[in-house]
């Protein structure tokens, strides 16, 4: 028996992939998520909401850092999609006009949903490790959590997690208080 041969993806992958979908490469691998259903949607656009006045634009907190929506990542090979992306200003003083970036980000936020989990653990996590985002944030709109990752260096160290009703000051944005539950749908 002849073992087909599967090619590994490329970025024309991704540019003819459908737009209803986020297409990413891992590991040479072409992954199709489905676009964000409602409470995907309504958490990434609260989170920004709260992360964007303080923190990009300085307005109620300390500034210094740039928040991006579903930046595109490429890092070597692989091209990844979080939902939202942060750089510390001293590392990246403009935002350059580009279609992707391959500074890796000192922050990344991934919110999760049932198609998307897996992916954002097992396989997004260990990228970004390697790439050595200083935080992920995962941030899970149906069980209504917040679970927060640091670097360390070797592995990621658990620096919390908060459930819906909870006020929080995650790291690196504890500089302000963030109300969960407002990045939440109503029941």
């Amino acid at each position: 028996m002849i073992a087909k041969v599967q090619r590994k993806a490329s970025y024309q992958d991704i540019l003819d992939a459908p737009e209803n979908k986020v297409a990413e490469l891992i590991d040479g691998e072409l992954v199709l998520s489905p676009r964000p259903a409602s409470p995907h949607a309504k958490a990434s656009f609260s989170l920004g909401m709260d992360l964007g006045p303080p923190f990009d634009r300085g307005r109620g907190g300390p500034g210094g850092w740039w928040i991006l929506f579903e930046p595109e990542l490429h890092f070597g090979a692989n091209v990844l999609v979080p939902d939202l992306a942060g750089w510390r200003r001293e590392r990246m003083p403009v935002v350059p006009n580009v279609p992707f970036f391959t500074l890796a980000p000192d922050w990344v936020c991934e919110v999760v949903s049932p198609s998307t989990g897996r992916l954002d653990r097992v396989r997004k996590l260990p990228i970004y490790l390697r790439e050595r985002v200083g935080f992920v944030w995962l941030v899970d709109p149906l069980c209504k959590t917040v679970e927060a990752y640091q670097h360390n260096g070797e592995h990621w160290v658990i620096v919390g997690v908060w459930s819906e009703e909870q006020t929080a000051r995650i790291p690196p944005f504890d500089a302000v208080e963030l109300d969960l539950t407002l990045w939440w749908l109503p029941e």
